[in-house]
């Protein structure tokens, strides 16, 4: 689905495309995203993750995310309090 054409929020995002483009994903979809919803983002280690979305996860104060399966390729699940 394209983001354009979105008209309800969105409970759950996965992300699992080219590095280089999750922190746009990021930047486009979190504003659908309800609050309580998850943003779900693989290989968090290998290859390795761009460092602007792992900071864009883990400052902003609206975002809660832990990482998990790190000893393999890694994945982030970011929860959106508010």
């Amino acid at each position: 689905m394209e983001v354009t054409k979105l008209k309800e929020p969105i409970d759950l995002v996965f992300i699992d495309a080219d590095k280089d483009g999750y922190i746009d994903y990021l930047k486009k979809l979190l504003p659908w995203v309800r609050p309580g919803g998850l943003v779900v983002a693989h290989n968090m280690r290998v290859p390795p993750p761009d460092p602007q979305y792992v900071n864009a996860i883990t400052t902003n104060p609206d975002l809660e995310t832990v990482f998990l399966n790190m000893h393999s390729a890694g994945i982030a699940v970011t929860l959106k309090k508010r």
